[in-house]
């Protein structure tokens, strides 16, 4: 059957008006690419947000090791970047996290770097342990990377990194890259010869978050509920994600009401326990917990703990989308 890439107006004209009922005019209106509203496969429209995208838990434990034992088949020579995606078991995705961010455990091996890049999308990195002598370079800045210390990599500047150091390096990454892929605008290049020269080395830059200051300044809030919230301050060069941090006192139940937003955790001290939707899980240090929109969630800890949380919020903001459950 011909479809409208190869029929003429008056020749779709004709077949429509040759139909007998609707039955008959669906298969012709589907030629032409087009779907009766009242004739949809699935609905377009419900009456509160649903997603396939579920609770997940990764363990830092785990994945590490996973790294160490790839690390002696793999290097950045070959792999760029030795990474191991969080996926969602959405269909065939084998890379989202949430719908919208993906998360990712990195190592690097003394002597070792990850050359040049930069892409449309906004990088952010939580260094879970890291001696000196590992850093990155971000547009010719030179930033530390120690173990709690936080790093963003705006969307379009050049970024490698560097282990200088004795012992590997580890970190969780989180991309808006599956906003991108949403969006379609992703471009990316490789630097020349995969080495940005170093054009400075700073320990202090709007990119560069410490964790020597982060710590005293979540500490430093006001408590409520049983838990302290820093917002970091990234809105001049992050749009899309929201980060901030948490600290729960031991014994406290925390217990956030659902809303619009996706968010991944990842724990930086501590252990406990969160519900999130109907799944339990168990977390402790470096652990990865994936929120997904529409979803309610609890977290509890055993013990003084913190975690580091990323989410979608300024995007739903900005395009008055964000809601929170009754």
């Amino acid at each position: 059957m011909s479809n409208q890439a190869n029929q003429t107006p008056a020749q779709a004209i004709e077949r429509i008006k040759a139909t007998r009922n609707l039955d008959e005019i669906y298969p012709v209106l589907a030629d032409l690419r087009a779907t009766a509203g009242w004739h949809k496969k699935r609905p377009s429209l419900w009456k509160e947000p649903r997603t396939e995208f579920q609770p997940m838990h990764w363990s830092y434990e785990v994945s590490r090791v996973a790294l160490d034992q790839a690390g002696q088949w793999i290097g950045t020579d070959l792999a760029e970047r030795r990474t191991l995606m969080l996926f969602n078991p959405v269909g065939d995705n084998d890379y989202d996290t949430v719908r919208t961010i993906v998360s990712a455990y990195q190592m690097i091996k003394p002597g070792e770097y990850a050359r040049a890049h930069r892409h449309s999308a906004t990088a952010m990195r939580l260094i879970m342990d890291a001696e000196p002598g590992c850093f990155t370079v971000v547009d010719g800045a030179k930033l530390p990377m120690q173990t709690g210390d936080f790093l963003l990599t705006p969307g379009g500047c050049w970024h490698s990194h560097y282990n200088e150091g004795k012992t590997n390096g580890y970190w969780i990454d989180f991309l808006d890259v599956p906003l991108v892929h949403l969006l379609e605008p992703m471009f990316y290049d490789e630097y020349p010869d995969g080495r940005q020269p170093v054009k400075v080395e700073l320990t202090e830059h709007d990119w560069y978050f410490r964790a020597a200051k982060t710590r005293p300044q979540l500490h430093a809030q006001p408590e409520r509920d049983g838990y302290k919230r820093l917002l970091l301050n990234t809105q001049a060069h992050v749009v899309t994600m929201e980060i901030c941090y948490l600290a729960i006192a031991p014994g406290a139940k925390t217990v956030f009401r659902r809303n619009t937003a996706s968010r991944i955790f990842a724990i930086t001290q501590g252990s406990g326990r969160a519900r999130v939707g109907s799944r339990d899980f168990t977390w402790k240090r470096g652990d990865v917990i994936a929120v997904p929109s529409w979803v309610d969630y609890s977290l509890s800890a055993d013990e003084p703990s913190e975690m580091l949380e990323v989410s979608d919020r300024p995007v739903l903001d900005k395009l008055r989308l964000y809601r929170e459950a009754n």
